[in-house]
């Protein structure tokens, strides 16, 4: 267990944690662009590159507890080391496999693993012990604005790869990117020595898992961010496959698009973060999911152009991980900090289901139907659950926390 420190500790610490968080989500933000290439060179359908990503986004959700725990008990240091070590290997592999299992098992399981250990599960911790209470919620708002500057800067980056070095070379040279900056960087992210037990403090992982899932606004928390990860996970990796099907093949379009998606998103974490600290956070993530059902709704009904592309991502992008600070709050509010990486890897991997129903969803259905019609209507009316399902949360702490404040 770890104290919470200081906040002159809380600048470099952010600096770190972003800029690891940047590279593990923008490396990540851009593997729709290898959807095409690999399918066309192997020879496979989409779905299959679909299965691989959503074993992917299965092994993130399925693995961020665990890696949340280890991060709330030894440290996020250890964790983003190892997990930078994995996701280098799964790289390589992916870009090296030429059959559907392995290339399921490095792009899926390897990677899924290197993001759980270097993403937010793991280094939400860190940031929420380092942050005083009144600027905590802040401070998990410029960490979701790191990821999505992450998407932009890395999307084009990524993109230029390929054209350049070709898809393999493309991955070769992130896996390098991968040991260069994080694996150094995570040495930067140690923590002081374990602190006494104090009253309170001493909660067992087990208690704390049973408290969480007996408690119904976690279970609302839980159930709207499957829809989360459903929604950006299928827009992420298929829109550049949508818009040249629609008749958009100019390449940029789709670049300029998910680079959007980032900027927008720096704004649009950023502002969650800090107007959670103001507001109530069930009512902003209401406000973002009723939001992005009406986004989706007008972009599949106006006609499309690359003006309406961009006006989509840049809408989208404003709601894209701004989900996080306000998840992460909420959680941190009610149980406490003593174990929010675990009991925030826990509410990811029901995000990480969504992602894996939304990402193969999309390429099983275009397989069958020839179209993506029927995911975005799902989008939509997931949409609207998620917004019904988090407007009656509670932020109030548990009497436990309260019996501490």
């Amino acid at each position: 267990m770890f104290r919470t420190t200081h906040a002159p500790r809380l600048a470099p610490i952010l600096l770190t944690s972003g800029i690891i968080l940047s590279l593990a989500m923008g490396v990540r933000h851009g593997f729709g662009f290898w959807l095409q290439p690999i399918s066309q060179q192997y020879d496979w359908t989409r779905e299959t590159f679909s299965l691989a990503m959503a074993m992917q986004n299965l092994a993130w959700g399925a693995v961020g507890p665990f890696s949340g725990m280890a991060a709330d008990r030894f440290g996020a240091a250890l964790v983003v080391f190892f997990g930078a070590l994995i996701y280098m290997a799964g790289l390589l592999c992916m870009a090296l496999v030429d059959d559907p299992t392995g290339f399921a098992l490095s792009s899926g399981l390897l990677i899924g693993t290197g993001l759980a250990c270097t993403a937010f599960g793991a280094l939400s911790g860190i940031v929420g012990r380092t942050a005083p209470l009144a600027q905590r919620s802040w401070a998990f708002g410029v960490l979701g604005a790191a990821g999505s500057f992450g998407q932009f800067a890395m999307v084009p980056v990524e993109q230029q790869l390929i054209a350049t070095a070709g898809w393999q070379g493309a991955l070769f040279l992130l896996a390098a990117l991968v040991v260069l900056v994080m694996m150094p960087l995570a040495f930067m992210l140690r923590e002081p020595a374990p602190a006494a037990h104090t009253a309170g403090t001493h909660q067992s992982v087990g208690d704390a898992v049973r408290e969480a899932f007996t408690h119904r606004p976690f279970q609302l928390l839980v159930a709207g961010y499957f829809v989360c990860g459903f929604q950006v996970v299928f827009i992420g990796v298929h829109l550049p496959a949508y818009l040249k099907d629609q008749g958009i093949v100019d390449p940029q379009v789709a670049v300029i698009a998910l680079a959007l998606i980032g900027l927008f998103n720096i704004f649009g974490s950023f502002m969650a973060g800090k107007l959670g600290g103001r507001l109530r956070k069930p009512w902003l993530l209401s406000a973002i999911y009723f939001a992005r059902t009406l986004i989706i709704a007008a972009f599949i009904l106006a006609p499309l152009s690359p003006l309406s592309v961009y006006l989509f991502a840049a809408s989208m992008g404003l709601m894209w991980l701004s989900t996080v600070p306000l998840t992460n709050g909420v959680i941190a509010g009610i149980f406490g900090m003593r174990h929010l990486s675990m009991l925030a890897g826990f509410v990811f991997f029901s995000h990480q289901l969504g992602s894996v129903l939304g990402v193969w969803l999309g390429g099983y259905l275009f397989t069958l139907e020839g179209s993506y019609d029927t995911v975005w209507i799902i989008t939509i009316v997931l949409g609207v659950a998620a917004g019904l399902v988090n407007l009656p949360i509670k932020e109030a702490p548990v009497a436990r926390q309260q019996a501490l404040l």
